[in-house]
């Protein structure tokens, strides 16, 4: 359960009914989605890449932990030049404010998205979506198409748009991992993220062959589960365990 102090129920009872919209934290926070054993391999993956808790990362850190895990999970090789260029975008995606330094609730929900994609079968995470993020979903989609169906790039256009629905009136929190963009290698728009600045820029349109594929209501939404989990607001809160 989730406690909210003094005037903060009237302002959070009135946001539930916004397109934000208000939900528990175990909703808010990707890595409280992680079940003991997801999250007991994720800790064990900080501990032998000397990753300490609870402390920012500079792009150096995060770069040595990427070289360590890809180490530890490739047969001891080390990251290629492209795959260290991606994983400072990636860094630089998560310090959108060029302060130099990655807060630690944000690496955290990143590496706890990378392990949901890496681990959950797809009907698993789409059970994790709520039934907003699901109308929310439909509605994007029903916008996008001319019936059943949409475009490949109309699809990975709404995968870039999740990222976008960041509100003023929201309560403030730490940068959400929402800037990141395509999670990882294996993540559906990884092909194309050497150029996804310049997608989000000029929207120029994708190749004709990708056009060519279109994309119905249970592939578009199995397409974007990771990215509108990615968008949740990953707002602190003060958790509480219910009376025993």
């Amino acid at each position: 359960m989730g406690y909210i102090q003094g005037d903060s129920a009237a302002e959070v009872t009135e946001m539930a009914h916004t397109e934000t919209g208000w939900s528990c934290h175990y909703c808010d926070n990707i890595n409280l989605l992680l079940t003991e054993e997801e999250m007991y391999s994720l800790t064990e993956t900080f501990q032998r890449c000397k990753v300490i808790p609870d402390c920012s990362l500079t792009l150096e850190d995060f770069l040595r932990y990427r070289h360590q895990a890809a180490k530890r999970g490739d047969r001891d090789r080390a990251l290629s030049e492209e795959q260290e260029e991606q994983a400072a975008r990636q860094f630089a995606a998560l310090d959108p404010e060029h302060r130099g330094h990655v807060e630690w609730p944000d690496f955290l929900c990143h590496e706890s998205l990378l392990l949901l994609q890496q681990l959950r079968p797809q009907n698993s995470l789409l059970r994790l979506l709520t039934v907003k993020e699901r109308e929310r979903a439909r509605a994007t989609f029903l916008a996008r198409g001319s019936g059943s169906t949409i475009s490949e790039a109309e699809c990975r256009r709404a995968q870039h748009s999740w990222f976008c629905k960041r509100f003023p009136e929201a309560p403030s929190c730490s940068v959400s991992i929402s800037h990141v963009g395509p999670i990882a290698d294996s993540s559906p728009a990884s092909s194309n993220s050497k150029s996804q600045d310049k997608q989000q820029q000029d929207k120029t349109l994708l190749p004709t062959e990708q056009e060519s594929r279109f994309v119905d209501w249970p592939t578009f939404l199995q397409e974007n589960v990771l990215y509108i989990l990615a968008a949740r607001p990953n707002s602190a809160a003060i958790h509480l365990k219910p009376p025993g």
